[in-house]
């Protein structure tokens, strides 16, 4: 979400209590203040604008302070193998005095207490793993299992307990690479050298860079949207990078040792491939066709974006674990050739397709808005917009007679606030689209003004779990306002907040205070969104009308699925006329896309994959026995390879779609033929790649979306449905 915002700095005015604490070390007005004092200081104000800049208004105290330590140690030992139930029990003993003396005192002598204790384990891990490698047995013919989801779970009572954590995760690794054809002298190389690595990254951070993951910490108690930056990551963030890996289009977190795809870029190679997604982890890089892998698994994010940027037309090799796999050990290897994302990839674009009803065709059209982009231009001419976009498609579409509309807002993210409400304007007369609720509690109401409706026929939007934010203000408010049919996944993403950036140091030099260093900034959450009937998107996001069934419809996808979330709450809903088009159609549409959906084979096929794929998810444990993984492994590529036979042998020729972008929306005729392109990928042949078996060949979500857009036409008109497909 991009809106705009007035300052936040007002709200936070530096108390009292920040000038006493740089007096105490010393300060003299002019001068700047120590490393130690800076870090203080920054810690002071830290807390005193998380403190203001956040809804419930609460004040660190003794109960929340705690959630803070928590956090930081789950942040250091995501998978609590690392420090023992001794170290907790010490560090237990701060819990008490923590607020005051973050608060007050901006005392961080735990941070770097807590760090040396964690830094001190990793050694012992590494000594341990070295010497199991070279001295254990590494046998997997017994009947046991390995439980990988350790979130929860407590920490080891003793460095016995320990060693037995880490030799498990030892031969769950082992048998991964096993199976995954790598011979035994390379297994052992690669593993040996894992823990090794994380040691020493870690040990080289600075004492800047431990602050930062412990005031990142605090913000992040607040709720999971807010940080602390560090100078260094307010830098990458201010120009546009957000981790963004340069050259493929795609933005990684690193997320329990993996590196992991959190968005890819519309348009980019990456999303032009059709071979990565959303949660996807690349846990191996190479430069060369042939040429060898380099381990990403603990290996620092910055370190893993390196190897993946490169220079424009050059390949990079990824070694892939799908996200809709069950079996860590399933990769898939694919060749992205590196490009800059051109501004034309990244805009709205459509199909008009000519779809068979009955014994006669119907046309629609398709709009996909990959984001709500605005004041984007190629320096060329005029700056772009989405809904200016939007509007030239539809008169497009209006031309060429489609008798309705599909919005694919799917892998929509969000973007400007200001397009959200624009571009739901098109399908609107007027009236209020958004209300934003700040951190004193007043309400404003963004809306439509113009009078101007482009398009007033039948409109259904897509969503799905990556639809987000300014996407969740479109839909719910043609769902509120009866305008559209929703569909796709059970719920949006569900995020309605809007967060901002507050540069430290404008504040503390406000107040005549010269930090020693550049005392970074932080990201605070300042305001909600709620829907013209008042409810919020926070968290719930948007239900769809009708749920087509499909392998995102994940609870693991979602704002619920984040460290604490912000709860979903109303406000009195604004005036505004409703439509009222949907209501009366709904309850046909919902049992025709439900019969289609039952007796259809390829969603026979996918419920069937998502049902084994979530009772698997749910055991959130493995087998060690290497025969039993194998078999498993084996009966999946066979399946594999029979849904891709069964598939082939029912494709029916697809109907015949032509395609409208910004370049030929003014020209007359219907557009270019669509054809079937070319990958831009290579595939590994040996890769056990377990999605094949649960992602349908061809869009079949998209395609029920357009089975009930014909539906809804057919009962506006008062026709019976004759949609077959």
């Amino acid at each position: 979400m991009k809106p705009h915002f007035k300052s936040l700095l007002p709200a936070c005015a530096v108390s009292a209590s920040l000038i006493a604490l740089a007096a105490a070390f010393g300060f003299r007005g002019a001068d700047p203040l120590d490393a130690k004092a800076t870090d203080a200081a920054v810690t002071v104000l830290t807390t005193q604008i998380l403190e203001k800049s956040q809804f419930a208004h609460q004040q660190l105290d003794e109960e929340l302070a705690g959630k803070f330590l928590d956090r930081y140690l789950d942040t250091l030992d995501a998978s609590r193998m690392v420090f023992l139930k001794s170290d907790l029990d010490e560090f237990a003993g701060s819990r008490k005095s923590l607020a005051d003396a973050t608060r007050k005192q901006g005392d961080t002598s735990l941070a770097h207490l807590i760090f040396r204790r964690y830094l001190q384990r990793l050694d012992q891990r590494v000594a341990f793993i070295a010497n199991e490698l070279k001295n254990g047995k590494f046998d997997f013919t017994a009947d046991e299992t390995y439980s990988y989801d350790r979130k929860d779970a407590p920490h080891p009572a003793d460095i016995e307990a320990a060693q037995a954590l880490w030799r498990q995760q030892l031969r769950y690794e082992y048998l991964q690479e096993k199976l995954a054809g790598k011979k035994e002298e390379d297994i052992v190389k690669t593993l040996g050298r894992r823990p090794g690595r994380t040691a020493e990254t870690m040990r080289k951070l600075s004492d800047k860079a431990v602050l930062e993951i412990y005031l990142n910490s605090l913000a992040q108690i607040y709720d999971p949207h807010s940080d602390y930056m560090g100078p260094e990551q307010l830098k990458t963030f201010e120009i546009g990078m957000n981790l963004s890996l340069t050259g493929i289009g795609a933005t990684l977190q690193s997320e329990d040792g993996y590196c992991k795809i959190m968005e890819l870029v519309p348009g980019g190679p990456a999303a032009r491939s059709g071979m990565l997604g959303n949660g996807d982890r690349i846990v191996g890089v190479s430069q060369k066709k042939d040429g060898e892998f380099t381990d990403l698994i603990d290996l620092p994010l910055s370190q893993a974006v390196e190897l993946i940027r490169g220079k424009k037309g050059t390949s990079v090799f990824l070694n892939v674990i799908p996200a809709a796999t069950t079996d860590d050990s399933a990769r898939k290897t694919i060749a992205i050739v590196r490009e800059e994302i051109k501004l034309e990839d990244q805009q709205a674009k459509a199909q008009i397709i000519d779809l068979p009803a009955g014994d006669n065709t119907q046309r629609i059209g398709v709009i996909e808005l990959p984001a709500f982009y605005a004041g984007e231009g190629d320096g060329k001419g005029a700056p772009t917009s989405a809904t200016a976009d939007v509007t030239r498609i539809v008169t497009k579409l209006k031309q060429e007679n489609v008798t309705g509309i599909i919005l694919d807002l799917r892998r929509n993210g969000g973007g400007s606030l200001q397009e959200a409400i624009d571009l739901t304007g098109i399908f609107i007369p007027s009236g209020p689209v958004v209300q934003t609720r700040n951190l004193e509690g007043r309400l404003e109401v963004g809306r439509d003004r113009d009078g101007d409706v482009a398009y007033d026929g039948p409109l259904v939007v897509l969503t799905s779990r990556f639809s987000a934010s300014a996407s969740e203000i479109v839909a719910g408010a043609l769902q509120d306002y009866g305008r559209a049919v929703i569909v796709g996944d059970t719920s949006t993403f569900g995020k309605g907040t809007v967060q901002t950036i507050i540069p430290l140091d404008r504040i503390m030099q406000s107040e005549g205070i010269v930090p020693g260093s550049d005392p970074g900034a932080l990201k605070v959450t300042i305001s909600k969104f709620y829907r013209p009937s008042g409810k919020s998107t926070q968290l719930e996001g948007v239900k769809s009308d009708i749920v087509i069934p499909s392998l995102t419809d994940l609870p693991e996808i979602g704002e619920s699925d984040l460290g604490n979330p912000l709860p979903w709450d109303t406000v009195p809903a604004a005036k505004f006329t409703e439509s009222n088009r949907v209501n009366p159609s709904l309850a046909a549409l919902r049992t025709h896309s439900e019969k289609r959906v039952a007796q259809a084979p390829d969603f026979i096929e996918l419920k069937s994959e998502i049902e084994r794929f979530r009772k698997l998810r749910a055991d959130k444990s493995v087998s060690l026995n290497q025969a039993l993984r194998q078999k498993e492994k084996d009966e999946l590529k066979a399946r594999a390879e029979t849904l891709k036979k069964e598939r082939l042998a029912r494709a029916a020729k697809p109907p015949a779609a032509y395609e409208v972008t910004l370049k030929n929306v003014t020209k007359p005729g219907l557009g270019e033929l669509v054809k079937p392109k070319k990958p831009e990928i290579e595939i590994d042949p040996e890769s056990d790649d377990e999605t094949a078996a649960a992602a349908p060949a061809e869009d079949i979500i998209l395609h029920e979306a357009q089975n009930i857009l014909l539906d809804y036409c057919n009962l506006l008109k008062g026709q019976p449905v004759v949609s077959q497909r």
